[in-house]
């Protein structure tokens, strides 16, 4: 691999080189597609599938390569996938990727400075490393996610936060990306760790089963992050419904210490003929108004008492 090469030297390179990896970056200039396409003899249909970079991941058998379509995974404000096309012959590797980014950075560097074996080994195993680049990628993805629930469940535990329902939203719909654009790369995986796919050999078989596992690993951690959003969610509803019962028990007792007040109060400010001694007879006491705030703050002070024991004004229940 070159970082910079002109298409003329490309057959030059072939020759001179066993094993040859062009690493194609941005998909615009379609004759430049062919160009590559006919060079090394790939069928029309996997020049179109290069192109149309929204295709699913998956395996296609030719007879002279091996097509292989994944999706790099990055995520900056929100979750994305791009397409990298992979093609496997005898003795080469295509990459085609629609945007720079660093997801073979580590595979040219170890070729660069010719660490891991990898120039010792064949194309196939060329092949498998892309791929697991490619898979490593969703790890980051996954971590970040992680890191969003627990801000999240933070947020939920300390404070009110505003929004969170819309938030809940978004990361439940980012899972659903990835986890439909990472559930095909198993069938695609397993597809080329079969016997029947001649281009891959018994010893790069081993590295892709372990490859197979990665994915698998990246599922369960992907059904765990959708568990725990789920039960966010109902912790964030609880939350809620919880303040909200705080709120209108506070309330209640409230208005149930002001019954009695509005009784006794409504009960001397009804109007009788005064000169009947059976009319509210207490009202000609001299220190009547007295005696009656005195017996009102009184039952306050009883029924905050009693609310209190039965723990709700936030003492202990007995």
């Amino acid at each position: 691999m070159m970082d910079s090469i002109h298409l003329d030297n490309l057959p030059r390179l072939m020759d001179e080189n066993e094993i040859t990896w062009v690493d194609v970056v941005g998909l615009r200039d379609k004759e430049v597609i062919e160009h590559v396409a006919e060079l090394f003899g790939l069928h029309p249909l996997t020049t179109e599938d290069v192109i149309n970079v929204h295709q699913r991941p998956k395996v296609e058998s030719y007879p002279d390569y091996l097509f292989v379509v994944t999706r790099v995974a990055s995520r900056d404000d929100h979750f994305k996938t791009d397409q990298v096309s992979l093609v496997l012959g005898k003795h080469f590797v295509l990459t085609f990727r629609a945007r720079q980014n660093d997801c073979f950075g580590p595979v040219a560097r170890r070729l660069e400075n010719d660490t891991g074996n990898i120039r010792d080994r064949g194309p196939d195993f060329l092949a498998y490393v892309l791929i697991d680049a490619v898979i490593d990628s969703y790890f980051p993805v996954l971590d970040g996610f992680a890191d969003d629930l627990e801000e999240v469940e933070d947020l939920i535990s300390v404070s009110r936060p505003k929004n969170i329902t819309s938030r809940f939203h978004d990361l439940r719909n980012e899972l659903l990306v990835l986890r439909r654009a990472l559930r095909p790369h198993r069938e695609a995986i397993n597809e080329l760790c079969r016997p029947e796919q001649d281009q891959i050999g018994d010893e790069t078989r081993v590295f892709l089963r372990d490859c197979y596992d990665h994915v698998l690993q990246l599922m369960e951690l992907l059904e765990i992050y959708r568990d725990m959003c789920s039960d966010l969610r109902d912790y964030y509803s609880t939350t809620i419904s919880n303040r909200m019962n705080e709120v209108m028990q506070v309330l209640t007792v409230i208005s149930a210490i002001f019954i009695p007040l509005s009784f006794i109060t409504g009960l001397y400010g009804m109007n009788f003929d005064r000169r009947s001694p059976w009319n509210l007879p207490e009202l000609s006491l001299r220190f009547g108004y007295l005696y009656c705030l005195g017996a009102m703050s009184f039952m306050s002070l009883i029924m905050i008492f009693f609310f209190r024991r039965r723990g709700w004004l936030g003492g202990r229940r007995n």
